[in-house]
């Protein structure tokens, strides 16, 4: 008997602290959630100041809804393209973009293409009405920082398409263009270059950028964007979630 009233004891303490812990797991993913709506709101607002369009999302499915309900309402396009961004993709607006039979979908990563005519429909990628991408940094004080290895995605950003819509989660944002570029050289670029497996970097063998001169270096353009030219031409959604490099 006193076996059986030990064991249901120790189910009962053993469920107890599941809850606790539960109870406890929630708390600080609400107190995380508030302190990035503060730093997120702030740079929303830096943002504005720079003549950026800029939102907030909760997570990825918001961030789609905005897109899709709010912005493109109001911009009204029928030719987009992107520029490489796992961010992008996570939210899925692509997919929706290629369901839609009113737009037109510029592809320019699709598979079993010749290298030149990827080339080239990056080179038209800049005429379109929409341009979807990613930012590698965007700084507190509102500025956006991108690395790239062949231009396409830091050129639509500078100029070419009428629209740039930039998605980045939380994990972009940085106090200032210093850190934003360690940041970008430190973590994003090896981790990029690792994820593309036929390139040949010493950064996918050590993690560490070494500045390179090897043929397949991706750490090519720098762009410091400091203001939107037209004013709210380019458009930033930041998303309350760790999303992307």
């Amino acid at each position: 008997m006193n076996k059986l009233v030990k064991r249901t004891a120790k189910k009962a303490a053993a469920a107890y602290l599941c809850v606790r812990l539960s109870e406890f797991r929630r708390s600080m993913n609400n107190h995380i959630k508030k302190y990035w709506e503060l730093r997120l709101e702030k740079c929303k607002k830096s943002l504005e100041r720079n003549n950026f369009g800029a939102y907030i999302a909760h997570d990825r499915k918001e961030a789609k809804r905005i897109v899709t309900k709010d912005i493109l309402p109001e911009i009204g396009v029928k030719s987009v393209s992107w520029g490489d961004s796992l961010t992008f993709y996570a939210t899925e607006v692509l997919d929706e973009m290629r369901q839609n039979p009113d737009i037109d979908v510029l592809e320019t990563f699709a598979e079993n293409v010749p290298r030149e005519e990827i080339i080239e429909r990056r080179r038209q990628a800049l005429l379109t009405d929409l341009f979807f991408t990613g930012s590698n940094a965007v700084t507190e004080t509102g500025k956006l920082v991108n690395l790239d290895m062949i231009g396409n995605r830091t050129g639509a950003i500078t100029f070419g398409p009428l629209n740039v819509i930039i998605f980045a989660g939380r994990n972009k944002i940085v106090s200032d263009v210093e850190t934003a570029m360690k940041r970008i050289k430190s973590y994003a670029a090896p981790v990029n270059a690792i994820r593309h497996s036929g390139l040949k970097t010493p950064c996918m063998k050590t993690s560490f950028c070494t500045d390179c001169k090897s043929p397949d270096r991706i750490c090519n353009t720098w762009t410091i964007t400091e203001k939107s030219f037209p004013e709210r031409r380019i458009r930033v959604v930041l998303i309350n979630e760790d999303l992307g490099l």
